[in-house]
């Protein structure tokens, strides 16, 4: 069920209903699909269902094949029409919809194969119309869409109808936009890959669904989310549109809901209940929307903003104001190792022990520089035993001409020198014989990869030598969810558990670090929390676990809410400075980094002027002024 009832209220247009995650979310998705399914059988009819692609509606499609084979549900009365496919596309390649399906769905369910249909990227430009009009005309013919599965981009598209689609719009070939393409450039090795085109079903074809289900998950759609939810209808958010349809609906998780104003400012809409976290939500959210520090906000402040009842418990917005501003004050440290001989009662850290053994997980080979590289400075240089675990490899982010570039250097260094090494020899040139024939968007032989992995490497172990930590706290975990060599990668399994937990077994940490971005569009951050969350669960029960406290760090994409920040970092210009050069060491992920999205900046500016923001919201809640700050959440399981 959902986290709280199905709401339909002012600020919300469309019927909401918000799980805790995304798996539970998708189950309900899959039930209800599953139920139209069996209805229509039992009525001795089609079930006619509107699929969309991408990684959204993946774990839908994955609990309706669990449905089918555990649970007898069969397709064989289901039609289905998917909504989109790339202009120019191959139905066999990596990035064709068509293969996308097959893989995730049709393969592995009874749906005969007449019956499942998609449009046609191999068609030629003369044919598009025509086939478009008898694409719509089946869909016709077969009584319409029962229930069509959305997914939705972070411009607001809907298939592929991009900003400015008319809600008249017809099944069509459409120019792609360019956040469309920025967010696909992993997928084919560089946004200059990405088709510029697709063909994608009309928003009228859309709209005439009876049903209409859309999905999100993830900080990185929160934005758009509530754009769409509680946002005009305008043609540059298509998915407002569904606005205007009688039984839509959006299911999210509770990462995509934290940007609903239900989830930003409850108090607005409901009693609730007036703990520390709450009202420090609230006095800070009340704060940044008057444009004052905390300490200048006064009870009329309160009373027009929908807060008198924390008049009625604190008596007047003086107590509330001093309360609030040391909550927030005493967050901050420059001792994130705790402060030895140090009164620790407001720090958020312990004093003791006063050195102790730290280990920093990195999921891929730099996140740990870009995303608390100030941090990781301070525990060396504050005399911590500090560790680091690189969880991926990290190869497929490696440009082909940056491996070209190594490879050409291995191979001019052997000759120079004489060098001879044969196993060497052949994966050098096996890696660059492939490069030499690659076809855009194709997968990496293993050779190739191994080159890729081995840049990254090379670039951690610069960046661990420039902060100070010794190869022997270097670890570099490759685990196996990651080694697909494509941007899909598989499920976590045991091996990826049992390494993790081993090294914290080996370990002993006092203190882990964990990235907790899941803003990171691709998901490998949060596959790799996951499996630190297993391993905590696994060795709860060690005696060294109880001295053991968990901070959760965010990458280059978004940094955490004032109000939820338990640690921050402040850094001195100069020490700004120092995690910049520290990022410079990973020079595979400058300039033409193969994902960047839509944000030109590199990734050092984009954590940059992250942390420069977050010192400002303290400077503008009434705290002291810093160059920039890096934030972190304790983990409580």
């Amino acid at each position: 069920m959902p986290n709280g009832n199905t709401l339909h209220i002012n600020f919300e247009k469309i019927p909401t209903a918000i799980y805790v995650s995304a798996d539970q979310a998708s189950q309900s998705v899959a039930r209800e699909i599953a139920e139209l399914i069996r209805k229509k059988q039992k009525e001795g009819k089609k079930a006619v269902l509107g699929l969309a692609t991408g990684s959204s509606p993946k774990k839908v499609y994955a609990e309706l094949i669990r449905l089918h084979k555990e649970d007898g549900l069969s397709f064989k009365n289901v039609i289905s029409y998917n909504l989109d496919e790339y202009y120019p596309m191959q139905p066999t390649a990596p990035q064709s919809y068509h293969r996308f399906m097959k893989e995730n769905l049709f393969d592995h369910v009874d749906i005969p194969k007449n019956q499942y249909h998609l449009p046609d990227g191999t068609i030629g430009m003369e044919g598009i119309k025509s086939f478009c009009e008898a694409y719509e005309n089946k869909i016709n013919e077969a009584g319409g869409l029962d229930f069509q599965l959305l997914g939705i981009g972070r411009n607001g598209h809907i298939g592929f109808n991009e900003p400015g689609s008319h809600t008249d719009s017809l099944t069509r070939l459409i120019t792609l936009d360019f956040t469309t393409r920025a967010d696909a450039g992993l997928d084919f090795g560089g946004v200059a890959n990405v088709p510029r085109k697709a063909i994608t079903l009309g928003i009228k074809k859309i709209m005439q669904a009876k049903r209409i289900v859309l999905i999100a998950w993830g900080e990185h759609k929160s934005p758009i989310i509530r754009q769409a939810v509680e946002g005009p209808v305008v043609e540059y958010v298509p998915a407002s549109y569904l606005q205007g349809h009688p039984n839509a609906q959006v299911v999210m998780d509770e990462s995509c809901a934290a940007g609903l104003s239900r989830r930003k400012t409850p108090w607005l809409f409901d009693s609730v209940e007036w703990n520390k976290p709450m009202i420090k939500k609230a006095v800070t959210s009340l704060a940044f929307s008057l444009e004052k520090p905390i300490l200048m906000l006064t009870n009329e402040d309160y009373n027009e903003n929908g807060l008198s009842e924390l008049l009625v418990r604190y008596g007047q917005a003086y107590d509330i104001n001093i309360e609030v501003f040391n909550w927030v004050q005493h967050t901050i440290t420059g001792w994130p190792g705790g402060k030895p001989n140090a009164d620790d009662m407001h720090r958020p850290e312990r004093a003791t022990p006063a050195r102790k053994r730290v280990l920093i997980f990195s999921p891929h080979p730099d996140d740990d520089i870009i995303s608390m590289g100030g941090t990781f400075q301070r525990l060396v240089d504050q005399g911590h035993d500090v560790h680091v675990a690189y969880q991926t490899s990290g190869n497929i982010a490696v440009a082909d001409d940056e491996a070209l570039r190594f490879i050409e250097f291995v191979l001019d260094f052997n000759s120079k020198f004489s060098l001879t090494n044969d196993a060497a020899n052949k994966l050098y040139f096996e890696a660059s014989g492939f490069l030499e024939k690659k076809k855009k968007g194709e997968k990496d032989v293993d050779a190739l990869r191994t080159i890729k992995g081995l840049i990254r490497v090379s670039e951690a172990k610069n960046t661990c030598r420039f902060v100070g930590v010794p190869p022997e706290n270097i670890h570099f975990l490759n685990m196996p969810f990651y080694e697909t060599g494509t941007v899909q990668k598989n499920p976590l399994g045991e091996e990826d558990f049992r390494i993790v937990t081993e090294l914290i077994r080996e370990v002993k940490p006092h203190q882990i670090y964990a990235a907790g971005d899941l803003a990171d569009p691709h998901g490998t951050h949060k596959v790799c929390l996951d499996a630190v969350i297993e391993a905590l669960h696994r060795l709860k029960s060690e005696t060294y676990m109880k001295d053991c406290w968990t901070w959760l760090y965010k990458g280059a994409w978004a940094e955490w809410d004032i109000d939820l920040i338990e640690m921050a970092v402040p850094m001195s210009p100069d020490q700004v400075m120092r995690k910049r050069m520290g990022v410079f060491k990973h020079q595979s992920q400058k300039d033409g980094v193969v994902y960047q999205g839509n944000d030109a900046r590199e990734f050092w500016q984009r954590a940059e002027d992250r942390n420069k923001a977050t010192a400002q919201l303290y400077n503008k809640l009434g705290l002291a002024e810093y160059a920039a700050m890096e934030a972190f959440v304790r983990l409580k399981l």
